[in-house]
């Protein structure tokens, strides 16, 4: 059963930074009703990982990424609004990406794939409403990358959404992030099984994958709350001898549980075009009055994407002329919070949708 629809891109669809692809498409998903106006729509672009299922569904009742913020009478509420969650183009859940098959070809693209641009990931939402007939969103709503893209979105498509909710997102990632995605490029590109991209579904280059994915993980949240969560704690029977190194904490096999469900999940080089997208974002300004409405919200625990470049954002949206909102969140679960600390995050998103 699934609840995964598609869009087709205009063909050809021109990448921002060069190149076309032919016959590409987006997968998305829905929640809730379009009204006869066609002006409750929210669209939703992900962060780097998850695939467009953000919530359960009568089509697909399995468990969403943000199923305690969308849903009937949630602080994103499917009584009120229409919800289309994207895949990004890029990605690895349907829409069109490295992994995908190069009709040119009739194999995967892989290296083939033109380069990926934040921008690109958003004129794919924006082509979702168009295919959908709807020419203007109520609100386009993004956390992580998706905080990018919908700063893109806006920058790109002026007035195709009313509103704007950016979570935990970047102008322009800064130095710590670009280094640490670095690195997680760096483990993938070493595995010998990468093959310079050339590599079997059946067979990726899992050691590079599993070691991208701790390193990310470890960021994701702050180290108050590792220090809270897992403590100094063993792992039962695990060998104390001098000249073992196998996983001796709990913080250790929860970092290894992660990664493997990553290494059984997404292609790894949908995960570098992803990534180096990130780190090439840059956005100075924004057109006037690209959106009437804003709300920034950011977490102070957050060393991935911190208070900082939401300040940054808050006040370049202000400059194009939108009423904006800052949140500055004091959550201790980091970067990750929007998944986690959902009392507070239902609270600054629902208000904000309910004043509107």
């Amino acid at each position: 059963m699934s609840a995964r629809q598609y869009a087709a891109l205009p063909d050809p669809f021109a990448m921002y930074r060069g190149g076309v692809l032919r016959g590409a498409r987006i997968a998305w998903e829905s929640w809730g009703q379009l009204n006869q106006a066609k002006d409750n729509t929210i669209l939703l672009f992900t962060g780097l990982s998850p695939s467009a299922h953000a919530a359960a569904s009568p089509a697909d009742p399995t468990p969403g990424w943000w199923d305690e913020i969308l849903g009937p009478g949630l602080a994103i509420d499917t009584q009120r609004h229409f919800v289309v969650a994207v895949n990004s183009l890029g990605s690895c859940f349907g829409s069109t990406g490295p992994a995908s098959t190069d009709p040119a070809t009739g194999k995967a693209y892989r290296l083939d794939f033109p380069e990926l641009a934040v921008e690109d990931i958003a004129s794919g939402g924006y082509e979702v409403l168009r295919a959908l007939g709807i020419e203007r969103a109520h609100t386009v709503i993004g956390p992580s990358l998706g905080g990018m893209v919908v700063l893109a979105f806006a920058a790109r498509h002026p007035g195709a959404a009313r509103r704007l909710v950016s979570i935990s997102g970047s102008l322009g990632s800064a130095p710590f992030a670009v280094a640490l995605r670095s690195l997680q490029r760096e483990a993938i590109l070493a595995d010998p099984a990468w093959q310079a991209g050339q590599y079997a579904p059946e067979a990726p280059p899992r050691t590079g994958l599993r070691l991208a994915r701790k390193l990310g993980t470890i960021t994701y949240r702050s180290a108050g709350e590792w220090d809270l969560r897992f403590g100094r704690e063993r792992i039962p029977g695990a060998p104390h001898e001098a000249n073992s190194f196998a996983p001796e904490f709990q913080v250790e096999s929860y970092l290894e549980a992660q990664a493997e469900k990553f290494v059984t999940a997404f292609d790894a080089n949908c995960y570098l075009y992803l990534s180096r997208a990130m780190d090439r974002f840059e956005l100075e300004a924004l057109p006037p009055h690209c959106v009437e409405r804003a709300l920034v919200i950011g977490v102070t625990t957050d060393i991935l994407f911190p208070v900082t470049d939401q300040r940054r954002i808050a006040a370049t949206l202000e400059r194009s002329g939108a009423a904006t909102e800052l949140v500055e969140m004091p959550s201790i679960e980091g970067h990750d919070a929007f998944l986690v600390d959902i009392p507070r995050f239902s609270d600054a998103i629902g208000t904000f949708l309910r004043a509107s």
